[in-house]
């Protein structure tokens, strides 16, 4: 897309939330210090073969000394809403129990400079750095790991309540439970279906219990939970094909959704379960269905699947499309997959608000000798993909807001850091930022 073609501010409308998201373990660094705890991640960094490059997030971007400077940029970009996420061992070193003030305080810091620069805060409680003290007594497979959850969520909603009104409980199910218990490509590292599923139902539960919490100690707050969702296409016409669709999509997409909205598991994809269905006591699924203000959608690419009968409970297997324009990750660039999946979920599923908290794209970012970054890429990308914002506003979609990831490069969990999402440049041996030029023209779209 030329920058003619690009959708401007205007088309959009006034009240329409602009912003920019990050995480906690992959930015702040300072991950000894100050009475922080050991997290989950902490662990599987430490573990030889876990990390693509061998790297650890101990110093990161070093976003805990210098989260003025980082906050200072966002206001530069023109932002109205920053979202970051709270590191659950900073506040609560081993997971439940004796709090660490330090940790409060720095958010305290952060909140305050949020507001002081016209920045909406926007928490997320849990974007996957489980305290390693609780993993050690069951993490998400343990029950026990719910209530523990709702001690953190009181602790920090008290604290902060006041001053952030807008609340995502967990980030991305998928990866936490999924990614982390079963493909074992996240921390903990587990290799169980079983246990992913019974994760993903715990991790489900804490979200419904801490709702009540989070509006008990933070009057007027909107509340939600942020999803990874994918639309889903056949890779042939085929009805093998199409019913692979349908069962990759159910483990995929409905499994979040359909309990989110109060239809409980699909009963498609219990019965393909089998004997790795979820323990689910009484009351579970009325406390999962719980009323929330918003959904948030985190969109980055489209799948396509075949049947495989070799390949798991749901026998289908991703197929990677030839010709198609990819990120450096390898995953499929396609604006029409975001108009898909929005205007999927708002038919099926009716929301009446959603948060598109993460869109972004990871290139080759390579500083040129003068110092600027010329991410012709993710630029198209990120143009492309606003259009597309725009295109499914204009079919009703109640989109309210659209955060892009990241503000900065960061440690891309399993990857290191030879993955590049910023808006801005990171030179990690020197902690110097660069807004890249995806993150100049996002700050030229904001401010004209």
């Amino acid at each position: 897309m030329s920058a003619h073609n690009a959708p401007t501010r205007k088309d959009f409308p006034a009240d329409f939330r602009w912003g920019v998201s990050t995480s906690s373990f992959q930015i702040e660094g300072a991950g000894r210090e100050d009475g922080k705890g050991e997290s989950i991640w902490d662990r599987f960094c430490s573990e030889p073969g876990r990390i693509r490059d061998g790297s650890n997030a101990l110093v990161a971007c070093d976003h805990y000394h210098r989260w003025p400077q980082d906050l200072d940029m966002a206001k530069q970009l023109g932002v109205n809403a920053y979202r970051f996420s709270i590191a659950w061992p900073r506040i609560l070193p081993q997971g439940r129990g004796a709090v660490n003030e330090a940790g409060l305080a720095f958010y305290d810091r952060l909140v305050d400079g949020m507001l002081e620069r016209g920045l909406e805060p926007w928490a997320t409680l849990y974007h996957w750095d489980l305290p390693q003290a609780l993993q050690e007594q069951g993490g998400w497979l343990s029950r026990d790991t719910v209530g523990a959850f709702l001690d953190y969520t009181d602790l920090v909603t008290r604290r902060l309540g006041g001053r952030v009104k807008h609340w995502i409980t967990h980030n991305e199910p998928w990866c936490s439970c999924m990614m982390s218990y079963w493909e074992g490509v996240h921390a903990p590292g587990g290799k169980s279906l079983a246990d992913a599923i019974q994760a993903c139902h715990h991790v489900l539960l804490s979200h419904g219990q801490a709702i009540p919490v989070i509006r008990k100690n933070s009057a007027g707050a909107q509340v939600g939970i942020t999803l990874s969702l994918h639309p889903i296409t056949a890779a042939s016409g085929s009805a093998e094909d199409l019913a692979a669709v349908l069962r990759h999509d159910g483990l995929r997409n409905r499994w979040f959704l359909d309990p989110l909205f109060g239809r409980g598991y699909p009963a498609d994809t219990l019965a393909l379960l089998g004997d790795a269905a979820p323990r689910v006591e009484a009351g579970d699924l009325d406390t999962i269905a719980a009323a929330t203000d918003f959904l948030g959608v985190n969109y980055y690419f489209p799948e396509t699947v075949r049947h495989d009968p070799a390949d798991g409970p749901m026998r289908a297997s991703l197929v990677e499309k030839e010709g198609v324009e990819r990120t450096g990750f390898g995953w499929e660039v396609s604006p029409q997959g975001l108009v898909d999946l929005l205007t999927r979920i708002q038919r099926d599923y009716h929301p009446a608000v959603i948060q598109l908290t993460e869109n972004g794209s990871t290139f080759e970012d390579v500083p040129t000798p003068d110092g600027r970054v010329h991410d012709a890429e993710r630029l198209s990308y990120l143009q492309r993909h606003l259009a597309a914002l725009k295109r499914a506003l204009d079919a009703g979609v109640p989109v309210k807001g659209y955060f892009a990831w990241s503000l900065l490069d960061n440690f891309e969990w399993a990857e290191g850091y030879l993955r590049r999402f910023g808006l801005a440049h990171v030179d990690y041996a020197t902690q110097r930022r660069t807004l890249k030029d995806s993150g100049l023209w996002y700050g030229r779209f904001l401010n004209e």
